[in-house]
């Protein structure tokens, strides 16, 4: 009977946990690597939830049943001797549960791994800086955190660090690769709705760690290029500020872990203010080394117009 109740409470929690997605599953997949990363952790999450109430319900049982019942601690207890059977079973069906596993997993890797044939996938570059995300399209474009596909489309991601070890992690889409300098890795998705898909730096790779979010955002094949030959272009410069300067000086340049900006005459000065942003200053990362000239002088032009509150100084 007690055996039953600790089997029914720990289904009953682990049920409530994957029903609500308390922490202990998979979010919902969006694209189909993502999906077959979930068949094998519910096989496997099957698997351990059935051994551990087998397991400690099991002990609890027997920690009740064979307690001392008043004997002194000195007297032995009653000798259980070698049961062939048992031992056979306990000895194989954990043999056995390995290998529906294993077999398991291995039939899902390829799909993982390997993305489906398309005739014309999508090639975009993910580059993992301190402490944010930048994205190069096929046509030159680049964004800054949001990465913009098309519905449907296979998006073959190349992954790459200009600085440090980060971790590319979009859960909805797919499993989490590493982004190591000097290395180039390769992952792909598919996403199957319209909708932004959330992610994040799964690896601690400095002070400003946990604000290395990204998002993906899967829009028709129209809006899509709408975004990349016009949106994207016309606000790099707003993109870069509040991506890449805002994550420690503030959304208006008032400050936080950085100083505050907004009154400080570098803003207007060009080549010194892209000096920084290119090779760094004291705990400020060089988060532009790797920016084209276009786009140092859409920040340029950005803060000097929209964050500087001083007067203008020149340069």
């Amino acid at each position: 009977m007690f055996f039953a109740l600790v089997a029914v409470a720990a289904l009953v929690v682990v049920a409530g946990a994957a029903a609500a997605n308390g922490g202990f599953t998979p979010v919902q997949p969006h694209s189909p690597n993502a999906t077959h990363i979930n068949t094998a952790y519910y096989v496997i999450l099957g698997f351990t939830s059935a051994i551990f109430v087998l397991v400690e319900g099991a002990l609890i049982t027997f920690v009740i049943k064979y307690r001392s019942r008043g004997r002194a601690r000195t007297d032995d207890g009653a000798q259980v001797h070698g049961h062939t059977r048992l031992e056979v079973i306990w000895t194989v069906v954990p043999v056995l549960i390995l290998c529906v596993i294993g077999i398991v997993v291995f039939l899902e890797l390829p799909s993982i791994s390997n993305a489906p044939a398309a005739a014309d996938p999508l090639h975009v570059t993910v580059e993992g800086h301190q402490f944010y995300w930048q994205f190069d399209y096929p046509n030159g474009a680049r964004t800054i955190n949001d990465l913009y596909v098309p519905v449907g489309r296979v998006v073959d991601l190349k992954i790459v660090s200009a600085d440090v070890i980060h971790s590319w992690w979009i859960p909805e889409l797919g499993g989490k690769i590493q982004a190591i300098p000097g290395i180039t890795n390769h992952t792909w998705f598919q996403a199957d709705d319209p909708g932004t898909y959330a992610g994040q730096c799964a690896e601690l790779c400095g002070l400003y760690h946990a604000s290395m979010t990204a998002r993906v955002i899967a829009t028709s094949n129209a809006d899509y290029r709408t975004t990349v030959t016009t949106t994207a272009p016309v606000n790099l410069g707003k993109a870069e500020f509040t991506g890449v300067c805002a994550t420690c000086h503030g959304m208006t340049g008032q400050g936080g872990y950085g100083p505050n900006l907004s009154n400080n005459p570098l803003l207007t000065q060009t080549a010194g203010l892209l000096a920084i942003v290119q090779s760094g200053r004291g705990k400020m990362p060089a988060v532009g080394n790797t920016w084209t000239k276009t786009q140092l002088q859409a920040l340029a032009a950005y803060v000097k117009a929209h964050v500087y509150k001083g007067a203008v100084s020149g340069g």
